[in-house]
């Protein structure tokens, strides 16, 4: 079994976890611009770490709360998830 979190479901998370809605497609030609762009701030990506720890029952790396683009996030949550699957 493959664990990759896709633009969709950070879009999902930002709603989520933190109250920012952006249009997946949006997000997805988006994904090189910093968060603070699309609204979302530290805290908000603090959120969505935590929602994440919990789903996938394995803590991210401290650099995922500082990833600075959704791209970078996803880069490096996806790597941790599939090291360790």
């Amino acid at each position: 079994m493959i664990i990759e979190v896709t633009v969709d479901e950070l879009a999902t998370l930002m709603k989520k976890a933190a109250g920012v809605t952006v249009d997946p497609k949006d997000l997805a030609h988006s994904s090189d611009s910093p968060f603070g762009t699309l609204g979302l701030d530290s805290l908000g990506l603090l959120g969505i770490v935590g929602e994440l720890e919990n789903r996938y029952s394995k803590p991210l790396p401290p650099d995922a709360e500082r990833c600075k683009t959704p791209r970078e996030f996803l880069d490096l949550v996806n790597t941790t998830l599939k090291a360790g699957a």
